[in-house]
């Protein structure tokens, strides 16, 4: 499907609809905030060709534990050939170091596919977040390379 044309360069988009992205996320606050931190399992579905869901979860049964439970909202601004920029929101439960609090994030970012790797999908995310996980509400600013905002396999 053709998205735009400019002077007869045509961008198809990464239509992800109905597909399931296996893969993991590590870019929540009980990642930062405690020793011994472990990335979590996470899953993104595509609802639409521009709506994807995921739902993330991590738990180190470590004493103290680290855990996050969380969800992230995802809408497509622009399409490119092997690209897709998106704004994002997500929200989670997080413990670390014998913590829990909220961790909630808002920003920008990339999914991008190498050609010949169709199915997997490499993130990098900036934005702010704000979370109570150190015992007071906190907002920083948030950048994520892949090896933290996720990658995916998607079947």
């Amino acid at each position: 499907m053709v998205i735009f044309s400019t002077g007869g360069f045509d961008a198809n988009a990464r239509d992800l609809q109905g597909r399931l992205g296996l893969g993991y996320n590590a870019q929540f606050a009980n990642q930062r905030e405690a020793n011994g931190n472990v990335p979590a399992i996470a899953a993104k579905y595509a609802v639409t060709k521009d709506l994807a869901v995921e739902g993330v979860l991590g738990v180190a049964t470590t004493k103290p534990g680290n855990s996050v439970i969380a969800m992230k909202l995802f809408k497509t601004l622009f399409f490119e050939n092997n690209l897709n920029f998106y704004g994002m929101l997500a929200g989670g439960l997080v413990t670390a170091s014998a913590t829990s609090g909220i961790d909630l994030q808002g920003g920008f970012g990339t999914e991008f596919f190498i050609p010949g790797l169709e199915s997997v999908g490499f993130s990098f995310e900036v934005g702010g977040e704000l979370t109570n996980l150190s015992g007071s509400m906190v907002f920083r600013t948030m950048g994520a390379s892949f090896l933290d905002a996720g990658m995916r396999f998607y079947f």
